[in-house]
């Protein structure tokens, strides 16, 4: 888990003609982001943020040079700002990183093997879990406490609890609009 990224924001628009960006902050205050620096790009580039007024921020090279003006501004566009996990605080109970279930193996309630959490999807209306089973098949199970009643993290662990599946037959034709 060393070296696992976590997504801390991304560039959004250029601002003005002196290489201002606006940045979308994903932590719970957006004035927070700027305290995660350094930031790292995809490539590994290393970016110090410094707020200058809401959602507008300079964000300056591992040299301490910012932007020099619109135009490498506007080639910012759509960066993604990473940290290192382990620079991020402990998770509290009952919390989770979402990087931190990815390679868990998962359980049924009896203990007999799933197959591994190889993916974590969120589209905001909650989580679900993607786990990679032994033959080659996924499972897609939603990230709640009555599908995944259990996640020990030391472990490596979580256990899974499918919801029950239900054919629902298609309307009779007296019934199709």
């Amino acid at each position: 888990m060393a070296d696992r990224l976590i997504l801390m924001g991304v560039v959004g628009r250029a601002h003005g003609v002196r290489g201002l960006v606006r940045v979308h902050s994903h932590t719970a205050d957006p004035a927070e982001l700027a305290a995660y620096s350094p930031l790292l790009d995809d490539a590994g580039r290393a970016f110090t943020l410094v707020w200058k007024g809401e959602g507008v921020a300079e964000l300056r090279d591992e040299s301490g040079r910012p932007l020099a003006d619109r135009t490498a501004a506007e080639a910012m566009v759509n960066t993604r700002l990473y940290v290192p996990r382990e620079r991020l605080p402990a998770a509290g109970q009952d919390e989770f990183y979402l990087a931190d279930l990815v390679g868990l193996a998962a359980r049924d309630p009896a203990g007999a093997p799933l197959g591994t959490v190889a993916t974590v999807h969120d589209y905001g209306a909650g989580a679900s879990l993607e786990i990679a089973g032994p033959n080659g098949a996924s499972l897609l199970v939603p990230f709640n406490r009555a599908s995944v009643p259990a996640v020990d993290i030391a472990a490596g662990i979580i256990v899974v609890a499918p919801p029950a599946e239900r054919l629902v037959a298609p309307p009779a034709a007296e019934d199709a609009p």
